[in-house]
């Protein structure tokens, strides 16, 4: 919170990666019409919450930061399996883990924000990225067994545990 405008910056480039992600899924499972629904439907949404970012950072007298690598999620996909069908998991189960942590992330920073439309803002940010986090979940669920999804969510939040304790404290969101 010492940093918010830096926070702000970052957000908006998470939200247009974000955006960029669903759109690339799309292109690349053209044979998965409900993974094609639920990516355009996200692709909007969160380019919607990169242009609500946008116009916080303009009325703010902010200049936009250029796109920086986030070490966090590029740790993350280092970790994933080759092979198409593991690939696929794992892109559904990070892109979930990814979206939990930025829905507790923005419920901390809506906690500590006073009353107003920044807070009211963060809060529902908040919920949509738990909304997002459970698409990727149902997405994973339709296309394979329960038990292959839990036995690499679990290898996939070990991995992401030390992940974090490997990172340093920053004005981001990962």
């Amino acid at each position: 919170m010492a940093d918010f405008d830096s926070f702000l910056k970052d957000h908006a480039s998470c939200e247009k990666k974000a955006s960029g992600m669903a759109m690339s899924m799309i292109s690349h499972y053209p044979d998965k019409p409900e993974l094609i629904t639920g990516m355009l439907n996200l692709a909007v949404e969160e380019l919607s919450h990169f242009r609500d970012v946008m116009r916080l950072i303009l009325d703010r007298d902010l200049e936009p930061a250029a796109d920086a690598r986030d070490e966090y999620v590029n740790s993350l996909h280092k970790a994933m399996d080759q092979g198409k069908d593991a690939y696929l998991l794992d892109r559904l189960l990070i892109a979930s883990i990814v979206e939990a942590r930025g829905a507790e992330r923005f419920a901390m920073i809506a906690e500590a924000l006073q009353k107003g439309k920044l807070k009211n803002f963060y809060s529902a940010i908040s919920d949509s990225e738990a909304r997002h986090y459970q698409l990727f979940l149902s997405l994973a669920e339709q296309y394979f067994p329960e038990e292959k999804i839990s036995t690499r969510l679990e290898a996939l939040l070990n991995i992401e545990a030390d992940i974090i304790r490997s990172l340093p404290l920053k004005p981001a969101l990962h």
